[in-house]
């Protein structure tokens, strides 16, 4: 490709909206353009980089017997609707797909029959229509982009098992290759659900850590634990043993606070219970109603609403109003469980509570507090389960050290279903003594855009982007300066007969503009013609991540760059470390 016909153009500055280093650089570069607030057009380079992506998502999940399909990106409402999931999206008729279980559970209901047709793995790059609520950092966070939905239909649990194993092997893979290194943390299902089975709701994310990532990761060093703050597990500090003591009323006038409460008793804030009032949509039936929720933790830790929305099996959640709380006979700031009337509200609690004794908690009066409450003597819980939040500092559950956070993008992510979407929607098969049961799924997504992006996250430098061979959109950059062109032209065409991608820069440009765009581009080599190179004796050949130069004979610059690739592919393949599977 001739630059003189290339249809993009480098930027001397980056727009004022780029916020991160891919952003700014992609935008630099000619690989992508703003249509609007969360919208980009993939011009030619970024377009040939991102097909390179595609290719290698599509060998890795060949390997692992996925067959590639395409589905519509609108869907109807009605299926949506089958699953109970429509109230998220928006229009009346149809939905832009976010993503498509119901899609693929109402091909299988139609598809397959027999358990003689299982397993299957079907797969398709699309479009997606995720709706971000705060479009930011370019392709890592749009409005749309194209990613690569996998869905494994099996007969048994086991099955579904072998599946995601090979995903999750397939997804390493398709990292190393791509030149990004990953960290795999357990996730949350999030709105695509599951199933609670034997198997459990297993979900893992695929990590680019980046300070501007938006996720927060919980990482332990010492065991190699990691999840992705939502779900994460800590070793919560045991509570000292003592003897339940007898309840007792407390003024504390306009101490509402547990900070404020702990320092005004003189009491550590493990020694008091924190209450949190949220408004949960849960599905009773066929119909979706709000329950409050008063959900408890010890004063020195923090509610995390993922593991409450779990606990309570909610589809959505909010902070309760004030009003609501004073509704059921809490008094905000003063709250506790105790004398409240448990039918019209669920009383969930951490499981830190139950072992820990004589709690300072509210009385339901403004300005008095209750000194040793003890469950569950004073309360009892409609669910106990861990819905405390992990933080950095805190100890790792697995093995006791010192647990640390860490910022993320999240690429990828992997989730066992189970049969919540085949239920719904009636894709079952005959079994081998003829009973009909539903298909196990599992979900495999995959963007190809943020893997773009964080790929030209981590590779770059204060002069543009350094491409990994494998996604760079041309392998080398050849420029053309005054004296060289014939050269030039003679070694151009003899790169692209033996296969190699070649960008000339063939413009009637200043030396000084066409290396500092070779630069921002970032192509893995560069090969410049000029006079003074060949009286030097050939071409110069330079490594875009290195500083030095060789000068090369030009009868041996075609041979020369096909080793230089060779070796950077050799490098690239060499720096591969598999991510380790962790449950």
């Amino acid at each position: 490709m001739r630059m003189t016909r290339l249809f993009s153009q480098t930027l001397r500055e980056a727009p004022a909206e780029a916020e991160n280093a891919s952003h700014r650089w992609l935008l630099r570069a000619g690989f992508l353009r703003p249509l609007g607030a969360g919208l980009y057009s993939l011009l030619p380079l970024g377009f040939r980089a991102a097909a390179k992506i595609q290719q290698i998502i599509r060998e890795e999940m060949n390997a692992i017997g996925g067959q590639e399909l395409l589905m519509p990106v609108m869907h109807p409402a009605d299926l949506w609707k089958e699953t109970d999931r429509f109230d998220n999206r928006p229009g009346r008729d149809r939905a832009l797909a976010m993503t498509r279980e119901e899609v693929v559970a109402d091909l299988a209901r139609r598809e397959i029959k027999s358990y003689r047709q299982l397993p299957q793995l079907i797969y398709h790059l699309q479009t997606k229509w995720p709706d971000e609520p705060r479009p930011r950092a370019g392709l890592i966070h749009a409005h749309e982009f194209m990613m690569k939905d996998s869905y494994s239909l099996d007969a048994d649990w086991d099955g579904l098992d072998r599946q995601y194993r090979a995903h999750y092997e397939a997804y390493s893979n398709i990292f190393n290759r791509a030149g990004l290194p990953i960290v795999a943390v357990k996730g949350d299902t999030g709105m695509m659900g599951g199933t609670l089975t034997a198997t459990s709701m297993l979900a893992h994310e695929f990590m680019y850590l980046t300070p501007s990532g938006e996720d927060t990761l919980i990482l332990c060093d010492a065991c190699g634990y990691t999840a992705n703050r939502q779900v994460a597990r800590f070793r919560k500090p045991a509570a000292q043993t003592e003897a339940a003591l007898p309840l007792e009323r407390v003024a504390t006038p306009g101490i509402n606070t547990i900070r404020g409460l702990a320092q005004f008793l003189n009491i550590p804030t493990s020694k008091t219970a924190k209450a949190v009032f949220q408004i949960a949509t849960v599905t009773e039936g066929d119909v979706d109603i709000e329950k409050f929720i008063f959900a408890v933790v010890r004063g020195d830790m923090e509610v995390n609403e993922t593991k409450l929305a779990n606990a309570v099996r909610a589809k959505a959640l909010r902070p309760a109003r004030e009003a609501e709380i004073c509704a059921v006979g809490a008094s905000p700031g003063y709250a506790s469980p105790i004398g409240l009337d448990a039918s019209r509200l669920m009383l969930v609690i951490d499981d830190a509570i139950p072992g820990s004794p004589n709690l300072v908690a509210g009385a339901n009066e403004a300005g008095y507090h209750l000194l040793n409450t003890n469950y569950p003597r004073d309360y009892t819980a409609h669910v106990v389960a861990d819905i405390a939040a992990a933080e950095a500092g805190q100890a790792c559950a697995d093995c006791g050290a010192t647990l640390r956070a860490a910022r993320g993008v999240e690429v990828g992510t992997i989730s066992k279903l189970g049969v919540r979407y085949t239920e719904a929607l009636g894709a079952t098969f005959l079994d081998k003594d003829g009973q009909s049961k539903p298909i196990i799924m599992g979900s495999y997504g995959l963007s190809v855009g943020r893997l773009l992006a964080c790929v030209a996250e981590h590779y770059n430098d204060a002069d543009g982007l350094c491409w990994p061979i494998s996604i760079a959109p041309y392998h080398v950059h050849l420029v053309s300066l005054p004296g060289g062109e014939e050269a030039a032209a003679q070694v151009y065409q003899e790169l692209t007969r033996a296969g190699v991608e070649v960008l000339w820069d063939d413009r009637d440009e200043r030396a000084g503009v066409k290396f500092k765009d070779a630069d921002i581009i970032g192509l893995p080599l560069r090969a410049t013609f000029s006079e003074r190179s060949l009286k030097a004796g050939g071409a110069e050949l330079k490594r875009r991540a290195e500083k030095s130069s060789a000068v090369v004979p030009l009868h041996s610059v075609a041979a020369r760059v096909r080793e230089e690739l060779t070796a950077l592919w050799a490098e690239l393949a060499q720096g591969a470390k598999p991510v380790e599977y962790r449950e």
